[in-house]
C-alpha cells in the first residue's frame, strides 16, 4: 500500500482556515455573548490524498476531541482516495482503476463506496442528458497526457501541443453506461468494452468531502467545516444566525471578487478555467474542463460556482454547468431540486463580451450571473 505522508498544522484562536484556491471560507469572530468559550481550531493534511491539501476547523470546547474530528476527515479522505484512484494500485483494494484495467475482461468486486459513487455519477448523467458523464475517461486521459506535456514545455517557455480532432473523436468513441455493469447484489462492476475507461475527477473530491462531513455529524461537533481540495463542507449552523461566508476567487488572481452567504450549512465548491491549464502552439489556454459536445476545454466560463446541501452534487454540478449556457444551467439545477427537494444556486463568472441575457451584473472586465435565489445571498466586493 502506498503510504501518505500526513502533515498537520494545529493552531488555535484566531487564525481562519483557507484551501489552496477559491473558494474559501472567510471566518468572522463568533458572538462573544453566546460563544466566548469556544476555542478556534483549524489543521490541514498535505498529503492525505488527491493532490490536495484537506483542512478542517472547528469551534469546539475540548481541542482534543476537535483533533479527532480532524482525524476522522483525514483517514476517511486518504481511504476514498485510495478507492476513487485511476493511477495507482492500492493493497487490499480494488479501486477504479482495477475497474478500468478490467475492462472487457472481467467484473471486479468492489466495496460499497465504489459502488456510490458510480450510482450518484449516474444520477448527474441522466439529470444533465449526458452532459456530466465519468464514462468519457478515454477522452479525459487524452487531454490529461497533452496538458502535462502542455505544462512542462510552459516551464521551459515553449507552448505545448494540441490534441487532433480525430485523435479526440477516436477516443469519444469509446464511452457510454451502456458499457458499465453495476452489479449491487453481488457488488461488482464490469465495464463489457475493453477501450472504456472512467474517469470522476469531476465528482470525487466532493463525494468524499459529503461522506466526512457526514461522519462529523455523527459525534458532538459544535460547527464546522470541511476544505477538501476547494470542496467546502460547512457543519451545522452557526451560533447567533452567523452566515457561513465563502468568497469566490476573481479569475486575474486577486483573492476574491466577491462572497456567498449561507446562514445554514452548505456546501460550496467552485470550478475554474484557471487551474490545471497551460498555453497551446495556438497561444490559446487549455484547461481541464472539457466540453462533451465539442470534446476540447469549454470556453463559456472562467468559473461557475455552486452552493447546495450535498457536496458531492455540488461538485458534478459545477463541472456539468461550466459547459452549458446559464439557461441551461438553471434547468439542471431545477432537475436536480425536483430529483432531491435540495435546493442548488450557482453564480458564473464570464468575459463580458461572452454575457448572457440572464440576471448578473458587470464587474471588472467580467461579467456575473447568478441564480435568482442568490441575490441577497452574494457580497460584492469594490472593484
Amino acid at each position: 500500500m502506498k503510504v501518505k505522508k500526513i502533515v498537520q498544522i494545529s493552531f488555535l484562536s484566531c487564525l481562519i482556515l483557507c484551501g489552496c484556491s477559491s473558494p474559501k471560507e472567510e471566518s468572522k469572530t463568533p458572538n462573544e455573548t453566546n460563544t466566548k468559550e469556544l476555542k478556534e481550531y483549524s489543521n490541514m493534511a498535505f498529503d492525505a490524498g488527491f493532490d490536495t491539501i484537506y483542512s478542517y476547523k472547528e469551534y469546539g470546547y475540548d481541542e482534543e476531541l476537535m483533533r479527532k474530528h480532524f482525524d476522522i476527515g483525514v483517514e476517511l479522505f486518504s481511504s476514498y482516495n485510495n478507492y476513487f484512484d485511476i493511477y495507482n494500485d492500492y493493497e487490499g483494494v480494488n479501486n477504479l482503476k482495477a475497474i478500468n484495467d478490467s475492462a472487457g475482461k472481467e467484473a471486479i468486486k468492489v466495496d460499497q463506496e465504489v459502488i456510490d459513487l458510480l450510482k450518484e455519477a449516474k444520477l448527474f448523467y441522466d439529470l444533465s442528458d449526458g452532459a456530466f458523464d465519468i464514462t468519457m475517461g478515454a477522452v479525459l486521459k487524452v487531454w490529461h497526457k497533452y496538458r502535462d506535456q502542455g505544462i512542462a514545455l510552459n516551464e521551459e517557455n515553449k507552448k505545448g501541443p494540441i490534441p487532433s480532432e480525430e485523435e479526440l473523436e477516436k477516443a469519444n468513441a469509446c464511452k457510454g453506461w451502456d458499457k458499465v455493469e453495476i452489479n449491487e447484489e453481488e457488488k461488482t462492476v464490469y465495464i463489457i468494452d475493453p477501450c472504456v475507461s472512467l474517469d470522476v475527477g469531476g465528482i470525487a473530491k466532493g463525494y468524499a468531502a459529503e461522506q466526512i462531513g457526514q461522519e462529523i455529524l455523527k459525534t458532538d461537533v459544535e460547527y464546522a467545516s470541511v476544505n477538501a481540495g476547494r470542496n467546502i463542507r460547512t457543519l451545522k449552523t452557526k451560533p447567533n444566525n452567523q452566515p457561513w461566508r465563502i468568497g469566490i476567487a476573481n479569475p486575474s488572481g486577486e483573492d476574491s471578487m466577491l462572497i456567498m452567504e449561507s446562514i445554514t450549512e452548505n456546501s460550496f465548491v467552485t470550478s475554474g478555467d484557471y487551474e490545471r491549464y497551460y498555453i497551446g502552439e495556438d497561444d490559446k489556454l487549455y484547461h481541464h474542463i472539457i466540453d462533451p459536445k465539442t470534446l476540447f476545454p469549454s470556453t463559456y466560463y472562467h468559473s461557475v460556482s455552486i452552493m447546495t446541501l450535498d457536496s458531492g452534487a455540488a461538485d458534478c454540478l459545477s463541472t456539468t454547468l461550466f459547459s452549458l449556457t446559464v439557461a441551461e444551467g438553471k434547468e439542471v439545477l431545477k432537475r436536480y431540486t425536483e430529483e432531491t427537494g435540495n435546493a442548488a444556486s450557482a453564480v458564473w463568472i464570464m468575459d463580458k463580451d461572452k454575457a448572457q441575457d440572464c440576471l448578473g451584473k458587470e464587474m471588472d472586465q467580467y461579467f456575473i450571473a447568478y441564480t435568482e435565489d442568490m441575490e441577497d445571498k452574494l457580497e460584492w466586493k469594490k472593484s
